[in-house]
């Protein structure tokens, strides 16, 4: 055991992001949270270095930073968990294009809005005329971004016997599926909408919008002073015109914005004043629209990214499948040695465990106990995995166990062996060697389930992945590096696992 947990310090120290461990709390860093997903203008990876990201939310990210004398660090979060992470406490403050609802209100500190923005219809050319509203869209299929107030208008409308919402985890693959001929429309703002019709010709985003709305930042219910503070410096930033020069570099700058700062700042709308000089920012043409880089340049570009996150998921897999095993033997004992009353909760245990998501259970070990134990997200990660798979690890090791055959067992118990020696000399070593199939098979499976964690703001090689394809705006290279990699680590298991059953056979053979 302490084996284990020195191995997990190590684990943590070695492959956790290097900003993961920033604590929100610390008055002289800015901790924020975003989905660099999502791709610009909002959040993206530099297209030039990877390793950092860029856009518009990334600058008022370091604006809101000076103006409380911080430095900013940005932390990759999903971002349909971005309101639970930032209540949470993972990071102080969450900007990545979140939209002001009466929800997001009542249940966090929400800022002033900065940037407003038109809910809008987007189509196949060849359809421009003949879908243009919502009610013109009746019973056809359209896509959205879950957790939206793009997904609320389209569950009103199919109440209203409307349309058939298609809800997606990403903001690019609505507009390749309508693309494709998958969905009829997408609706989302407008500043979405532009990108992804820049993306896929064919496309035309209609000029009525179904909606107006906002993005604010959020920050826990409890930061309510801090965010009067951030208000003030948005107001400033309004009022001066750093914010109006942020929106023109990167391009989303409109007259609607003008009104929203007069009504925001309680000045008349009678234009800006000229911002004073900014350094010089040499903005980077987003990648997701500047069509796939040349594969080499791409791979020379993502693959570190790629690498250091594979490092992470091999070692929480590693991590986790050796407390699944250490657990799993210890309940299969229990269940096979123990007293009634531990047989039957051992098995409630197993059953409950076996029968609920590992994404449930994720949720809930991360987010639902933050009140009562604040586990850190890598932590958190290696317990959720770790126990699941040990409920699957007891079953295996419980058949293995009985498969023993009796007559060795009777004739331990002549011998004069107690339970423990029969069970660590004769019966433990045969089940290990029954077991060692379904293992290896339990551990891909644990490789591949180790994706989910990016839920708790693990950066792991399938999350990293999606960054990569919705930025450059294709999957091809980056799935097949994905692939390549996850094959690089699972083939030496299972010939190693081969090799095992081979030579631990070949004793029962003789």
């Amino acid at each position: 055991m302490r084996g284990l947990a020195c191995l997990l310090v190590c684990g943590v120290i070695a492959c956790a992001p290097a900003n993961a461990s920033a604590d929100s709390t610390s008055p002289t860093l800015l901790v924020w949270g975003g989905d660099a997903e999502g791709g610009a203008p909002f959040v993206e990876a530099d297209p030039r270095d990877p390793a950092k990201v860029v856009g518009f939310d990334v600058e008022i990210a370091g604006l809101i930073a000076r103006g409380l004398g911080r430095t900013p660090i940005f932390r990759q979060v999903a971002f349909s968990s971005i309101d639970a992470s930032v209540r949470r406490g993972d990071f102080t403050i969450g900007l990545s294009g979140v939209e002001d609802t009466p929800a997001r209100r009542a249940l966090l500190a929400t800022t002033v809005p900065y940037y407003e923005f038109r809910e809008v219809i987007t189509v196949r050319g060849v359809d421009r005329d003949r879908y243009r509203t919502l009610d013109d869209l009746r019973g056809r299929r359209v896509g959205t971004l879950g957790g939206t107030m793009a997904y609320e208008l389209l569950l009103k409308a199919e109440a209203d016997g409307g349309v058939v919402p298609v809800s997606y985890d990403d903001d690019v693959h609505p507009y390749g599926d309508l693309a494709q001929g998958r969905l009829d429309a997408v609706l989302l703002d407008h500043v979405l909408a532009e990108r992804g019709a820049r993306r896929n010709p064919t496309l035309i985003v209609q000029p009525e919008a179904a909606a107006v709305g906002h993005y604010v930042g959020v920050l826990a219910p409890e930061d309510g002073a801090l965010r009067d503070r951030i208000d003030g410096i948005l107001r400033a930033a309004m009022r001066d015109g750093t914010l109006e020069q942020i929106f023109r570099r990167w391009h989303v700058w409109n007259d609607d914005l003008v009104r929203l700062f007069a009504a925001v700042t309680g000045t008349p709308p009678s234009g800006t004043t000229p911002a004073p000089p900014m350094p010089a920012v040499s903005v980077p043409v987003p990648a997701s629209e500047a069509g796939p880089p040349p594969l080499a340049e791409a791979t020379r570009r993502y693959l570190p990214a790629l690498v250091r996150a594979a490092g992470i998921t091999i070692v929480l897999s590693c991590l986790a499948m050796a407390l699944a095993v250490l657990v799993g033997m210890l309940v299969a004992s229990g269940r096979v040695y123990g007293a009634p009353w531990l047989r039957s909760l051992l098995t409630a245990a197993v059953e409950i465990t076996r029968g609920t998501p590992v994404l449930l259970q994720l949720f809930v070990l991360y987010y639902g106990l933050a009140p009562v134990i604040d586990l850190p997200p890598f932590l958190a990660a290696f317990l959720g995995l770790g126990l699941n798979y040990a409920a699957y690890e007891s079953e295996i090791y419980r058949g293995a166990l009985q498969a023993v055959p009796i007559g060795q067992l009777e004739a331990a118990r002549t011998l004069g062996f107690t339970d423990r020696q029969t069970l660590v000399l004769i019966r433990g070593p045969q089940a290990f060697r029954l077991a060692l199939a379904p293992m290896t098979n339990d551990f891909v499976a644990l490789l591949k389930d180790s994706s989910l964690v990016s839920v708790l703001t693990v950066v792991e090689l399938t999350k990293q992945t999606q960054i990569f394809a919705a930025n450059i705006g294709s999957w091809v290279l980056p799935g097949a590096l994905c692939a390549t990699m996850y094959l690089a680590m699972s083939l030496p298991l299972a010939r190693l696992a081969r090799r095992l059953e081979r030579r631990w056979a070949a004793p029962a053979d003789v």
